[in-house]
């Protein structure tokens, strides 16, 4: 084997910063400690926060609406500081030690979530009919909620992607991996949501809260210790210095040159002569047509050069341009997964709720929280995952001629419409469960005669387009990211989640706000033998029907990059 072969060509290099060797290092052989850490992160994360609504309204005494808001807020934030961890990761500390480090956070904040719930004094004190917390308890819980959403912010936006660096972008065998990869991973996540939403959920309502939590916070210590045990194994992506400085110089620049007239020949525009890309970490990007005005950030004038030295804020390479569009591109895709986002965290909320009143029994003794139905939610994940890779893919390929069966923003798209039909069908079944409540008038029963496992249609349905929609979005943003981005665009494509739950608690008030207007109980009041849920998902149905169809029109205007050469 030549020399050159012997090393990857997009610039990653070992835990000892030399090189990265093929046959030594990345590829599957790393990826299975990846895999396994984000099972048991994952775990950790789900069985704290699946059962969390039903926390808060038991142990904190909130009403429907306060516990659901807060839930949404809380996962909403999660979703928030992966921006955080992001920038540290692409601009300072790499991918693989703002992993290590917000692990610590994180298990701080599980720690003290479980000593909430477990120490006598930070524990709120309970009789037969509710429990009663202190401002002091009720602050204590949430500084430790808070506290995990930090340290998952170090995590989520980089474990993908570090993954997805084990496959080396040049080589065409191992991208081909790669592809394979997201849809592991994905199915690894559910793997450890499924022992959290079945086991870990039971022990919580039957048990106790303690040993609810405090297995997710061992499964977090074991996430840590997973994560380390690869470290000779890994192929690391240099940080390539702060992402916001390249793309304020090219804006800079363009304004600065806004009279400049840019050549039709994209080959007069400034570039290095390397056939390395002078930003660490990345290769070179081809101009491409949309957005031209930022071209003018790389068209060479006499006042560009101090001392002979470009000025990077009035001259910028084609590549630091084509940076700034790649991110403006990727925006509008960003904003059509807002909705299927707030669709997503209803599973964690309105579907639990709606569980709450149904009847949870499985034979005479044994009942199944409704927390837990997410289950099905995650066995459908689990099902599909492996369906799409082996089966759909070939399948597809057969008809599209695409080496991954569909386009990403195919992908994306087809999950957007099934996401559609889980509304629809959480809507139905709230019409049945209404007529059910008015036909025998069970207004004032806690629970209803009607098994809780009519809910499972909608948590599968989820599941499946979540395989289509958030693997594709994983995959998509990876992708499309500038290479020396690739952390804050993972990290971009999670904030969908935090904008769709913040969403879903905007929509949540507002519909409140609405409709308890003049002394009536509204859509959703805390008996909902006396509400309107079913109103609610309608309105979610609605929303994702103009969603799909403002997607449509953004992937049809979207323009793929195209890189070139060599990293540094």
């Amino acid at each position: 084997m030549a020399e050159e072969d012997i090393y990857t060509k997009d610039g990653t290099v070992d835990i000892h910063k030399k090189p990265a060797n093929k046959k030594k290092t990345g590829n599957w052989k790393a990826c299975r400690f990846i895999l396994g850490n984000e099972c048991c992160e994952r775990l950790a994360y789900y069985g704290m926060s699946t059962n969390l609504v039903n926390y808060l309204q038991k142990q904190l005494n909130q009403g429907n609406v306060t516990a659901s808001n807060n839930v949404t807020n809380w996962s909403g934030t999660c979703y928030i500081t992966p921006l955080i961890g992001a920038f540290l990761a692409d601009s300072y500390m790499g991918r693989f030690w703002t992993i290590a480090s917000f692990s610590i956070i994180y298990c701080l904040g599980m720690t003290l979530l479980t000593l909430t719930a477990s120490v006598s004094g930070l524990k709120p004190s309970c009789d037969k009919d509710a429990c009663h917390p202190t401002g002091a308890q009720t602050a204590v819980t949430f500084v430790a909620l808070y506290l995990i959403a930090l340290g998952t912010g170090g995590i989520k936006p980089c474990v993908s992607s570090f993954g997805a660096d084990q496959f080396d972008e040049t080589d065409d065998g191992e991208r081909e991996k790669k592809s394979s990869f997201f849809n592991w991973f994905y199915l690894s996540i559910n793997i450890g949501a499924l022992v959290a939403s079945s086991v870990l959920v039971w022990i919580q309502m039957n048990v106790g809260w303690g040993w609810g939590f405090g297995i997710p916070a061992v499964a977090m210590a074991i996430a840590v210790v997973f994560f380390f045990s690869g470290s000779r194994l890994y192929r690391i992506q240099k940080p390539g210095g702060s992402p916001l400085t390249r793309i304020m110089q090219v804006i800079v620049a363009s304004f600065r040159k806004s009279n400049v007239v840019v050549p039709a020949d994209k080959s007069l525009l400034y570039e290095t002569a390397d056939e390395e890309c002078n930003i660490q970490g990345s290769r070179k990007l081809e101009s491409t047509s949309k957005f031209k005005f930022f071209d003018k950030a790389a068209v060479e004038t006499q006042t560009d050069r101090v001392k002979g030295s470009a000025d990077p804020w009035r001259l910028c390479t084609v590549t630091q341009v084509e940076e700034l569009k790649a991110i403006i591109r990727l925006l509008p895709v960003w904003a059509s997964g807002i909705v299927f986002a707030t669709v997503y965290s209803q599973m964690s909320t309105m579907f639990v709720l709606q569980g709450n009143t149904m009847d949870q029994h499985m034979g005479p003794n044994f009942k199944i929280p409704s927390a837990s139905l997410s289950l099905f939610d995650t066995l459908s994940v689990i099902f599909w995952a492996p369906v799409y890779d082996i089966v759909i893919v070939p399948f597809a390929r057969k008809f599209t001629g695409h080496e991954r069966g569909f386009t990403q923003l195919q992908r994306m798209g087809i999950g957007l419409l099934i996401s559609i039909f889980s509304m629809v069908a959480a809507g139905i079944l709230e019409v049945v469960r209404l007529n059910i409540v008015k036909r025998n008038n069970y207004y004032d029963l806690e629970t209803i005669p009607m098994t809780i496992f009519w809910q499972v249609p909608q948590y599968f349905i989820v599941g499946c387009a979540e395989v289509f929609t958030f693997i594709g979005q994983l995959e998509f943003f990876y992708d499309q990211a500038p290479d020396a981005m690739r952390s804050l665009c993972s990290a971009l494509s999670l904030t969908t989640v935090a904008v769709g739950n913040y969403l879903s608690t905007l929509l949540v008030t507002i519909v409140t706000k609405v409709t308890t207007r003049n002394g009536k109980l509204g859509w959703i009041p805390d008996n909902l033998n006396r509400g309107h849920l079913d109103y609610f998902y309608w309105l979610l149905a609605i929303l994702s029907v103009l969603n799909f169809l403002v997607y449509l029109w953004i992937a049809k205007w979207f323009t793929y990059k195209k890189a070139t050469g060599r990293a540094n």
